[in-house]
């Protein structure tokens, strides 16, 4: 443990200062006040956990599916599916989906 100006804490643990909407603190104290996490520092590491694992994931599809599907594509252009013929597909698996609820 170190001491600073501000009291003690872990090493490897660095003080930030930041401003957040007062939706996003009022959403901070809620979690903190429900028991779900002990401080707001708790609640802001769990957020960031989160965006890294999103992050993580967003990489890993790239990286795995988009530049493999793309690559394909630049060896094989007739792959491709005209715009109007994907979009078609889109709005009729919608519609489809839609109907269902």
């Amino acid at each position: 443990m170190k001491k600073s100006y501000y009291g003690t804490y872990m090493a490897g643990i660095e003080k930030r200062t930041i401003s957040l909407p007062a939706e996003h603190a009022a959403f901070i104290d809620a979690k903190v006040a429900s028991g779900d996490y002990a401080s707001a520092s708790e609640v802001v590491r769990a957020g960031l956990r989160a965006l890294q694992e999103r992050d993580a994931a967003v990489e890993k599809w790239l990286r795995e599916e988009v530049a493999p599907a793309y690559d394909a594509f630049q060896k094989d252009p007739s792959r491709a599916v005209p715009i109007d013929e994907a979009f078609d597909a889109i709005r009729a698996r919608h519609a489809a989906r839609k109907s269902k609820i």
